[in-house]
């Protein structure tokens, strides 16, 4: 969860007109006849569906709006240098970051509060990690997002390594689990989700979640004094993870584990994130 780049109600009856099902006089009298003459009092009604479509409509818009926005912040995301190729461009494409976000705007590259004094990361972030794992995420491999919060990055892993592959978020805050699940039963990650290729736990981001290990890729979203141990066992001999190290002055270190279990590290670049730590000390008041 980074800080900063360095960091109507419409009536319940209301129906589809695809209900070609019902009978057809309830169907006459969903769909109406047109007015007829005489004063406006004594005409009918408007027939339900002709009241209700409106509100069909303006959702329908309301969905759209949101894919326009989130493809615009993609684009502007490619535009800059974030996003560098059409692997990571059309995931963050499908995965629509409004979502995710329960209040604010998703769609401008900030991070946002999503309670718990907890955030999602900006999305040049979000960019940035995708891009550095994206070789770790094909379809078939294990992935795992520790502090993974709105669910986010989460969802992206898991429609990259696909139903054959395994995405798995842990959080230790559970409401934030809650959320995370409610947030992807909306997403195009909800049928990975239901198949249980992409799953979330409670569980201390520091210990890692062995049940699924060895990982391909593991993501870190708050950052740890050092490397945590238990990470650097669960991931695979030629995979990658990505995390945030240090403590007021954070670098985003990308750790590769050789073929041999051998380990080597470098510095991509400075960041803001919250700290990895525990559960009773995130939910201190800052």
């Amino acid at each position: 969860m980074c800080l900063a780049a360095a960091t109507a109600s419409s009536p319940a009856r209301c129906l589809s007109p695809s209900s070609a099902a019902l009978p057809r006089r309830f169907l006459r009298g969903l769909l109406g006849a047109p007015p007829g003459p005489g004063p406006a009092s004594a005409r009918p009604s408007p027939p339900l569906l002709r009241r209700c479509f409106p509100f069909h409509r303006m959702a329908q818009y309301w969905a759209q709006a949101s894919l326009d926005k989130n493809k615009a912040l993609v684009d502007y995301l490619k535009q800059y240098g974030a996003i560098r190729t059409d692997k990571v461009a059309e995931v963050m494409e499908t995965i629509d970051r409004g979502l995710f976000v329960p209040e604010g705007s998703p769609y401008i590259d900030s991070p946002m509060p999503i309670g718990f004094n907890a955030t999602i990361s900006a999305p040049h972030m979000h960019a940035t990690c995708l891009e550095l794992l994206k070789d770790h995420l094909q379809p078939g491999m294990h992935a795992l997002d520790v502090g993974s919060g709105s669910g986010y990055l989460t969802a992206c892993f898991a429609m990259m390594v696909g139903p054959e592959g395994r995405a798995v978020g842990i959080e230790h805050i559970p409401e934030l689990v809650a959320s995370a699940i409610e947030n992807v039963k909306k997403s195009a990650a909800a049928p990975l989700l239901k198949d249980g290729s992409l799953s979330f736990h409670v569980a201390d981001g520091r210990l890692g979640f062995p049940d699924a290990a060895p990982y391909d890729a593991i993501h870190v979203g708050a950052a740890a004094p050092e490397i945590p141990q238990p990470l650097l066992d669960q991931l695979k001999p030629g995979g990658r993870m990505v995390i945030p190290v240090g403590t007021y002055l954070q670098d985003l270190q990308v750790v590769d584990k050789n073929a041999d279990g051998s380990i080597s590290v470098r510095n991509d670049t400075s960041v803001r994130y919250v700290p990895l730590t525990s559960r009773s000390a995130q939910l201190q008041d800052p």
